[in-house]
């Protein structure tokens, strides 16, 4: 495997990112790693090699690089109180216009097959990549939202507002017990998917609670449901980015 760290350009500066890749046989279909609240860590890393040791170029950046390069916070009162500061400064905008970055860098690579592009986003990041696909229809093929929070709100940019744009394939993992997202919200979003004849699949996990996919949140950690998602993934990217 290769990996390197490194800084993507972006309109609102240097985004540090995480790229790893197969160390022979490229270029490699790309995949956009969207982290989780917690922000980008080496257990993400982790994540981001199994992904890439399948076949894949996988581009994992700190979004939160406009405040912090480096960001940490035990989950407790304190450091979740910290993780909501951070993710309150972030928009689906701003991440909008952070992809275009990816997708500038992935176009540059001769490692990376910048036809081929899929995403996949964990909690927070739901939203984003439901929202870069919508918002890059011909770039994008596909992507997955892991126990999104926040699809469905008030807002004009909600996820839910935005599925009618999306030309590839999309798929939600939904966590049946999610104080962040609840069956009426994944209901509403549903209903749009539907009406607008989206390539989709909602997929309940039974017990499961927020957060079940990573394996050092010990007290949700499910492995079960967490292998069953990694087996959606690669289902989906292989349909999608190997053609």
């Amino acid at each position: 495997m290769k990996e390197q760290h490194l800084d993507i350009d972006t309109a609102a500066g240097s985004m540090n990112t995480f790229i790893t890749r197969p160390d022979e046989g490229g270029p490699f279909p790309v995949v956009f790693f969207y982290m989780d609240a917690p922000g980008k860590r080496e257990e993400l890393h982790d994540m981001a090699r199994r992904i890439a040791s399948v076949g894949y170029y996988v581009v994992l950046p700190n979004l939160y690089y406009r405040k912090v390069r480096e960001f940490s916070a035990a989950l407790d009162d304190t450091g979740i109180a910290r993780i909501f500061e951070m993710m309150g400064h972030l928009s689906n905008q701003m991440v909008v216009k952070d992809t275009q970055a990816m997708i500038d860098f992935v176009d540059t690579q001769c490692d990376a097959n910048a036809a081929r592009i899929g995403a996949v986003g964990y909690c927070m990041s739901g939203p984003f990549v439901t929202t870069a696909l919508a918002s890059y229809p011909q770039r994008l093929q596909c992507a997955a939202s892991i126990y999104g929070a926040l699809l469905v709100t008030e807002k004009d940019d909600s996820p839910h507002r935005l599925v009618k744009d999306i030309v590839g394939e999309i798929y939600f993992a939904c966590a049946e017990i999610d104080e962040y997202a609840s069956a009426d919200q994944i209901h509403t979003l549903q209903e749009q998917l539907e009406a607008h004849n989206i390539n989709h699949r909602i997929e309940w996990y039974p017990g499961a609670q927020h957060g079940f996919a990573f394996p050092l949140r010990e007290r949700v950690y499910d492995k079960p449901s967490a292998e069953r998602h990694w087996a959606r993934l690669f289902d989906l990217f292989a349909r999608n980015l190997r053609a």
